[in-house]
């Protein structure tokens, strides 16, 4: 039998997932502090063992990397309240096996417990990861698997392709995986494909010699050569035309190429992470890409969710966007009435992040009190509300529907279902003043069935 510790001053903790390992199958042992699992350990070794981060005393993090100097053989798994980057990153730094975000649901710590001593190839874990001023801010679920990706690739040098919709956050996704790169301290380079004139971009990306065409009056090196030693971030790759693609191609391949007019071979080492909003399978199947490129370039990916997928993370977001417009325009920092935010979690969010930071600058300018009531916000998030008085709802889905469509969104279904049952939960709940099983019995349910829902739809 398969023995699993715990390590959690929060005795309710330990003693709820002592008890769903132990219907799992693991012999379980449990400990309140890290120097008594430390003392343990020289008398015992666990198939795996859970620890918080903040406990009285040692920090899960310091009893992690301990556990992994000491006892490598035995994987560690961190639980953290704290959900960010940082948090990811400093997990992966202890040599953890994996981090386990709180509140988590109990089926998952145990589906993670039996990957985690599943017989397999030793962990290559981060050992060290430079400092770096690169944070990106989430608590939704869907972000925390993009800071996990961040983490297990720190020691790598792979090619990674980052998803999304315009405005998600991608160029700062490609930075961070520089940051935590052993590239780190070699220069980062970012060029915008469709932003660059197709006639332009080869010289763009490789340079050109003195004479090499009308204006090229002195020898420039290219962004390739610019990101020796480091890495080049190449954004709306879908939009490089077909004979780009393939010099790039022989780029990636050969890790050499000739400059625009030139004879000498120029040889660089270069990671490259792409970036696209466009759906590149599908191009590859129409043959506007390169299917050789795109296994080139998507060796790794990450996708990015669009912000209406992660809602929960508006309030944090609005109030960093807040501060820093605040900070730029040397003003008083505004605040979010209740209804303004909730009016905001509402929205759609077409343009993502980039919209909602602007919409910050727009807010720091021209709501005239300190507090932001929902009058105060932009006419395009006070629009989208349906008018209460109409019933035709039916007909309101279908242009929410369309308008998606148009916007070339994907997916639209799952998004719809999951904030129509939102809708749903949050009625049946206020109608039943919070009590779970009368609202599950309304609305046909199982108690089971209500909590996991509100564990999805991320309800506190």
């Amino acid at each position: 039998m398969n023995k699993v510790w715990i390590v959690d001053d929060d005795s309710s903790i330990r003693w709820v997932l002592a008890r769903a390992l132990r219907a799992a199958g693991f012999e379980v042992s449990d400990f309140e502090d890290a120097e008594s699992a430390l003392h343990a350990l020289e008398k015992d070794s666990p198939a795996a063992l859970m620890t918080d981060i903040r406990m009285p005393g040692m920090s899960g993090l310091e009893l992690a990397k301990q556990v992994h100097e000491k006892y490598s053989s035995t994987p560690c798994i961190v639980m953290t309240a704290h959900t960010d980057l940082d948090s990811a990153l400093a997990s992966y730094e202890s040599g953890a096996f994996e981090y386990l975000p709180k509140p988590f649901d109990l089926d998952e710590a145990v589906r993670l417990v039996q990957r985690a001593v599943e017989p397999k190839e030793a962990q290559k874990s981060v050992e060290e990861l430079p400092e770096t001023d690169v944070e990106i801010i989430g608590e939704a679920p869907a972000m925390q698997e993009v800071f996990r990706a961040i983490g297990r690739l720190a020691k790598s040098h792979i090619n990674v392709m980052v998803c999304g919709q315009s405005g998600t956050g991608k160029e700062l996704v490609a930075n961070a995986l520089h940051q935590h790169s052993p590239r780190a301290k070699n220069p980062f380079v970012a060029i915008n494909i469709a932003a660059i004139p197709a006639e332009l971009l080869e010289s763009e990306l490789f340079g050109h010699e003195k004479g090499a065409f009308t204006g090229a009056q002195a020898q420039r090196k290219g962004r390739f050569e610019q990101a020796d030693g480091g890495t080049l971030f190449l954004d709306e790759i879908g939009e490089m035309s077909a004979d780009l693609q393939t010099r790039l191609l022989r780029v990636l391949s050969d890790k050499r190429f000739y400059r625009v007019g030139g004879r000498d071979l120029v040889s660089v080492d270069v990671r490259v992470l792409a970036a696209t909003n466009r759906d590149l399978e599908k191009q590859v199947k129409e043959g506007h890409f390169r299917e050789d490129l795109y296994h080139r370039l998507n060796v790794i990916r990450i996708d990015l969710p669009s912000l209406r997928e992660r809602a929960e993370d508006i309030p944090l977001l609005a109030k960093r966007f807040l501060r820093t417009s605040a900070d730029e325009l040397q003003v008083d920092m505004k605040a979010l009435s209740d209804d303004a935010l909730q009016k905001m979690m509402a929205y759609d969010w077409p343009g993502n992040v980039r919209q909602l930071e602007n919409m910050c600058r727009w807010i720091t300018v021209m709501a005239p009190a300190s507090t932001v009531s929902i009058e105060d916000l932009p006419k395009e998030i006070l629009g989208s509300e349906v008018a209460p008085q109409s019933q035709d709802w039916e007909s309101s889905l279908a242009k929410l529907v369309q308008q998606k469509l148009n916007m070339g969104q994907q997916e639209v279904l799952d998004e719809l279902v999951k904030r129509f049952e939102a809708v749903v939960l949050r009625v049946a709940l206020d109608h039943t003043g919070g009590h779970r099983q009368n609202a599950a019995k309304l609305l046909g349910w199982g108690r089971n069935t209500l909590t996991r829902k509100l564990k999805d739809l991320n309800f506190d």
